[in-house]
């Protein structure tokens, strides 16, 4: 949204492609009847006022030559003409395997809110939330908000680590506000450093999930393990497009431009940074996507300072090792092809594990089990091929152009 408000503001021809079904991304999704953040009203009323073509509920799955992309909706699939692209693509959260995860109802931290956002009943439930991060009191107040019981956030990181996270927190007022306000909000609920989810349990489903705090055990009584280990960037069209990473993120220079002329990027695939951090480069991006440097560069101290505050978040919420070590020989490491752990402690990277094992070869193409073995192993992901993601038989012969995407097509960016 920021890059495509600043680009048009440009007199460029801009259009935006999103996945979901209306703006705003997952930070703000909102439930049916609450009120929208000011920020996304901001930033909606600004796109409103622009003739930016929108096209919602399209999946770009790939780049058959340079300047065109193709997608599909489920009204059938586009061909889409560009001369500049700002890419966007958020991130995913990381879920680390332990003996029980594959249980239903545990889930991501942020996927069990957006499912209590689109009407999931969480009221009087017991929900457990455990993993990294500012995401877990973020999630805890607002399942609490809606009627869930929080008997505990387990959060991996150390009281050393949080301490010192809480003094780079001193010179970020508006951080500051927002802490205390979840202060207030998760009043009462038990919050444990050192700690996290060493088994979930049940038959059908989870009935209760046996945690380690500070070396010692202990198994609570839920209906919901609410679990994140941080954010993966979401960097594999990037890739495709032939774009440098770095350690898993993007490769950009001072513009928000990767290393293939005249395609950006800006947000969480450059580096897991947050809203604040976002927003800064996707203006920086529309701006010198519409050729704008002037703009752009009024915009750098900030984005750096956004950039120190996400590499401390970085440090204090870093993965420890004991993460690594607590899945059992059977414990499932690749749901969608039912991978063990034990058949991948054989194979010496993720090419042989594919071959070997199909690990990352079901339909999610290594998005939970990647970042996962990235982790346990150490393995980088070789290649990515399209289609990134799953698309229907039809929309993998080359498509025809449809009329709705000539709004976006032309000769300007």
């Amino acid at each position: 949204m920021a890059a495509a408000v600043r680009a048009a503001e440009c007199g460029t021809r801009v259009g935006i492609i999103d996945d979901n079904p209306a703006p705003g991304g997952q930070i703000w999704r909102s439930a049916a009847g609450e009120k929208k953040p000011e920020e996304f009203m901001h930033w909606r009323e600004n796109l409103d006022r622009q003739p930016v073509a929108r096209m919602y509920g399209l999946r770009v799955f790939d780049q058959p030559v340079p300047g065109i992309l193709f997608a599909e909706g489920q009204n059938g699939h586009f061909e889409l003409h560009y001369h500049r692209l700002v890419l966007a693509t958020g991130a995913r959260e990381r879920f680390l395997p332990f003996p029980g995860w594959t249980l239903p109802n545990v889930m991501g931290a942020g996927g069990l809110q957006a499912m209590a956002k689109s009407g999931l009943p969480i009221r009087g439930k017991n929900v457990v939330v455990a993993g990294t991060g500012p995401l877990l009191l973020a999630v805890a107040a607002y399942l609490r908000k809606h009627g869930a019981e929080i008997p505990i956030i387990c959060e991996q990181a150390s009281w050393a680590q949080l301490a010192r996270f809480s003094l780079v927190l001193l010179a970020e007022p508006q951080r500051i506000a927002q802490a205390a306000k979840l202060k207030r909000e998760l009043a009462g609920v038990r919050f444990a450093a050192n700690s996290w989810p060493t088994a979930a349990h049940g038959h059908d489903a989870l009935e209760s999930v046996t945690i380690s705090h500070s070396g010692k055990t202990e198994t609570i009584g839920c209906d919901y393990l609410a679990c994140g280990f941080h954010l993966v960037p979401n960097a594999e069209l990037a890739a495709l497009l032939g774009c440098a990473l770095d350690s898993g993120s993007v490769r950009v220079d001072e513009f928000q431009q990767t290393t293939v002329a005249d395609v950006f990027c800006a947000g969480e695939p450059t580096g897991i940074g947050g809203v604040e951090l976002s927003l800064l480069e996707g203006q920086i991006a529309g701006f010198a996507a519409a050729g704008n440097a002037e703009k752009a560069r009024e915009l750098f101290r900030a984005r750096s300072k956004a950039q120190r505050f996400a590499r401390s978040m970085d440090r204090a919420f870093c993965l420890r090792p004991e993460l690594a070590r607590l899945c059992s020989p059977e414990t499932v490491v690749c749901r969608c092809e039912d991978v063990t752990y034990s058949r991948l402690t054989r194979q010496p990277s993720w090419r042989a594990a594919k071959l070997q094992t199909r690990c990352g070869m079901g339909p999610c193409q290594g998005r939970v089990c990647g970042a996962a073995a990235e982790f346990l192993f150490g393995w980088k992901c070789e290649s990515v091929r399209p289609p990134i993601f799953p698309a229907r038989i039809e929309s993998l012969g080359r498509p025809e152009l449809s009329p709705e995407t000539t709004a976006i097509t032309g000769s300007q960016p």
